[in-house]
């Protein structure tokens, strides 16, 4: 009978403290797991785990969740019921997994030499930057590195064209469109939309 009665008295204390934590607080662990797969992403970028076509589908399922977050609240007055934090918790663990996979899958972003793959590899470190910094929201993330993407392929199509090499006409297009890339990445990390910083990673 004691021990009913202790069992019950701890069940109250329970309900207690959890009904005491603010739903902010509770709401909190949903930003704190988006900051550390931003983290997660970033450390992806900067290492080469991640190519860039991998990056923007990633970047991509990541802010269509923040946007689905964003339509939750604003559908029950700014917070979350138990059912939105179910439904986006789940998502975050398919995101989470989904990260993993593609950060250890054999796709990794070459680094190369010569003043293209260089430029290359410092726009994507750039870009890696405004991850962490979160002066790049998911969603510009993932349209630059789309277009990152995008020309890594057309220059290997280049490639394939002239026996592995970039002829110089070759190599004066794809310096004009990192010109544009380059100034893109500017303007996106330098324009009013932001998100809270990524959790650094190891």
């Amino acid at each position: 009978m004691r021990l009913k009665t202790f069992g019950g008295s701890v069940a109250a204390v329970v309900v207690a403290v959890l009904v005491s934590i603010p739903s902010s607080a509770r709401a909190g662990g949903i930003k704190k797991r988006a900051a550390n797969q931003q983290g997660r992403i970033a450390q992806g970028v900067q290492s080469g785990q991640l190519t860039a076509g991998e990056t923007a589908r990633l970047e991509g399922k990541e802010s269509a969740l923040n946007h689905e977050v964003k339509d939750m609240r604003q559908v029950n007055g700014g917070t979350l019921t138990t059912q939105d934090k179910t439904i986006v918790n789940r998502q975050q663990n398919r995101l989470s997994r989904d990260i993993y996979a593609q950060k250890h899958d054999a796709q990794t972003q070459g680094q190369g030499t010569g003043e293209v793959a260089q430029r290359k590899s410092n726009q994507q470190q750039r870009i890696a930057q405004g991850i962490q910094s979160g002066q790049l929201t998911a969603g510009e993330a993932s349209r630059l590195e789309g277009k990152e993407s995008a020309l890594n392929q057309e220059t290997r199509d280049m490639r394939s064209l002239n026996g592995g090499k970039l002829t110089p006409g070759d190599k004066t297009v794809v310096n004009q469109q990192q010109n544009r890339l380059s100034n893109d990445i500017y303007d996106q990390k330098h324009d009013g939309q932001t998100q809270p910083p990524a959790t650094p990673q190891p």
